[in-house]
């Protein structure tokens, strides 16, 4: 029988939600959190980033981090790469799964990256023939990441028509998964739901597909509905919305884990997350940061008795 649940959430906190932040989190504190989100249940976490230390100084320590975080066996663990050289970093720290980052908009690509679209593109086939290479077993999955897809805090609307450019691309150069990501939240519940529509007619419905929401205009969770009700079952999430992006100063974060798993479980949906384990992670946030970055409307009006049990 098969005991997989309804929806697949990554817990994107220890990446995602600490790269903007101005306080480096000391590496215990990082494997004491990945540690309490896999006793939690969630079955994927993107753990880090290999970027120079000197462009992303949170992220001097990602080698000693993915090495902990690769000791929890039944729980996937990721990591981003910007380039050639990360992947081949990634590969050496034996992760599970690559995240590959590629904006829809060529400006914020350019701001995030230094290089071009295309440029990206050739760097990700690389990255596919260098993973091709390895024994079969020892293979991460490829995520094919199209950033921006949603709109960009610099070009404004981004097109249908980019954003399926840019997962042909992806599809045609050997993507495992293709991740659409609201990067600084400006998407509409019409608008994902249209443009997943538009890239499933791009890849055929065998391609996986994720969605990787931000909450900054407040439709993060409506969003959620959207792509579940355009058949997306996979979305990334932070435990207290951590998070944001640096090109969209004073954004909230990502939607957050806890609100997440609380409505998908009120829908009937199973997430195989112990909510309650979940929440207590935000005790080990809030030794090392700021209140201010810590959002989220179960850690501030509670679960209401009446709704404990939200299966």
């Amino acid at each position: 029988m098969d005991n997989s649940p309804d929806v697949h959430i990554c817990e994107v906190a220890p990446r995602d939600g600490l790269q903007n932040l101005d306080v480096i989190v000391p590496t215990g504190a990082k494997c004491e959190l990945i540690s309490a989100i896999v006793a939690a249940g969630v079955s994927e976490v993107d753990a880090g980033s290999f970027v120079p230390a000197t462009v992303v100084p949170q992220f001097g320590d990602v080698g000693a981090v993915v090495a902990h975080a690769l000791t929890h066996k039944s729980t996937t663990i990721g990591a981003v790469v910007p380039n050639v050289k990360g992947a081949e970093r990634a590969l050496a720290a034996g992760v599970n799964s690559m995240y590959f980052v590629i904006s829809a908009s060529e400006t914020h690509n350019r701001a995030n990256v230094r290089r071009t679209i295309e440029e990206q593109l050739e760097a990700f086939r690389v990255v596919r023939a260098r993973i091709n290479a390895q024994k079969a077993p020892e293979r991460p999955h490829l995520v094919g990441a199209v950033a921006t897809a949603f709109g960009c805090s610099m070009e404004g609307d981004v097109s249908e028509a980019a954003v399926c450019r840019l997962v042909q691309g992806f599809a045609e150069a050997g993507a495992d998964e293709i991740g659409l990501a609201d990067t600084v939240g400006y998407g509409t519940p019409t608008q994902v739901k249209r443009i997943v529509r538009a890239v499933r007619n791009e890849t055929g419905p065998k391609m996986m597909l994720r969605l990787h929401l931000h909450d900054t205009l407040g439709a993060g969770l409506a969003n959620v509905v959207a792509g579940l009700e355009a058949d997306v079952r996979r979305f990334d999430a932070a435990v207290s919305g951590l998070g944001g992006c640096p090109f969209a100063p004073g954004a909230r974060g990502n939607i957050v884990t806890e609100d997440l798993v609380f409505m998908l479980e009120r829908m009937g949906l199973s997430t195989g997350i112990d909510l309650d384990r979940l929440m207590a992670t935000r005790e080990i946030l809030a030794r090392h940061v700021e209140q201010k970055h810590l959002t989220g409307h179960l850690h501030e009006a509670g679960i209401p008795r009446v709704l404990r049990r939200v299966a």
